[in-house]
């Protein structure tokens, strides 16, 4: 390439002075182009000079009528308009993606709170993020944590439960979540109004998870802390299945109140508080530190802690249980 040209391309070359530059060519004066750019003619002659200084040559010649380019400036004048307007179109995009942004959202959740949320949040986020696509992957927290420690999730939603081992930067608690024991609407062990001892877990057929599940390991820790042992007959890693035989009276089961609200409200099955000693979680977010931070993830994140709470606080006053009301969920 000629001196010219690689002059063109130097890095330190300004926008501003190119469209000082292209300014003066277009209007052959340098008054005008002060007008057109909104500035005085003293800032369009020490950009104009730099880049004369820069190139080593001159890019106008004076007359009588003010300026006309030389034969640098024609050159100069080949390269800077496209650059400029390359420039004012990325401008225009980054704008309109900050107005209407583009691209994926991906978020992890329990089977549990994807059953209850997902719907309404996939619902919340396409009208606001018309452009943008959201995924959501279910699974156990223990997955949630591989998945974003993966870097395939943009947020992820999981409970930190003991012996999870929860260790992420970027969480943030949602809430403290109480378990309460799931039974058929029937309830075929009697079990009457108000809070069931945690003893009684002893006794009573449970359908739980199998260890590591969380569930099934607060269930544990909490007989273990009465120096009893949890009644398992049946070990299911499927939340569906859980509740279609605490329903058909098969077992009772331990989940959230939020996970059953809909069952609760149809009479399906029951519901009750669990004392001596209650047994709780904590529900966190996390956002990923290998993928960027976008404002669509942001927005999701706050999405879903709105509905979240408005969900438990259903959950509390619709629990239908024959019993005292479970006391409401601590919002962090």
């Amino acid at each position: 390439m000629s001196r010219h040209g690689d002059a063109i391309l130097s890095p330190s070359m300004e926008l501003l002075q190119l469209k000082a530059f292209v300014a003066i060519a277009d209007s052959g004066t340098f008054s005008r182009a002060a007008l057109r750019l909104a500035t005085t003619q003293p800032i369009l002659s020490r950009r104009v000079r730099q880049l004369e200084q820069e190139l080593g040559t001159e890019l106008f010649y004076r007359n009588g009528r003010g300026v006309v380019l030389s034969e640098a400036g024609k050159l100069l004048a080949q390269y800077a308009r496209p650059m400029l307007d390359s420039a004012h179109r990325a401008t225009l995009q980054i704008q309109a993606l900050g107005l209407s942004p583009v691209g994926q959202v991906v978020i992890g959740m329990p089977s549990s709170i994807a059953t209850v949320l997902a719907a309404d949040l996939v619902q919340e986020f396409c009208l606001a993020f018309p452009n943008v696509s959201l995924k959501i992957m279910e699974g156990y927290s223990g997955h949630v944590v591989e998945w974003l420690t993966a870097g395939l999730l943009d947020v992820a939603v999981l409970y930190d439960a003991p012996g999870l081992k929860v260790n992420i930067p970027h969480a943030d608690p949602v809430l403290t979540d109480e378990l309460f024991l799931i039974g058929p609407f029937h309830d075929r062990a009697h079990l009457g109004a108000g809070p069931v001892p945690v003893s009684r877990l002893a006794q009573l057929s449970l359908v739980l998870p199998s260890r590591p599940h969380g569930i099934r390991v607060l269930v544990d820790e909490a007989l273990n802390k009465v120096g009893l042992v949890a009644n398992v007959q049946i070990e299911i890693d499927a939340m569906h299945t859980m509740l279609s035989l605490a329903e058909k009276g098969l077992g009772y089961t331990v989940l959230s109140a939020s996970s059953v609200i809909d069952l609760v409200q149809a009479k399906r099955v029951r519901i009750w508080r669990l004392a001596e000693p209650t047994i709780t979680r904590s529900l966190v977010i996390a956002t990923s530190s290998q993928r960027p931070s976008t404002k669509p993830a942001r927005a999701l994140t706050k999405m879903f802690r709105q509905r979240m709470e408005s969900l438990m606080h259903a959950a509390v006053n619709g629990h239908g249980n024959t019993g005292k009301a479970p006391p409401p969920p601590t919002i962090s």
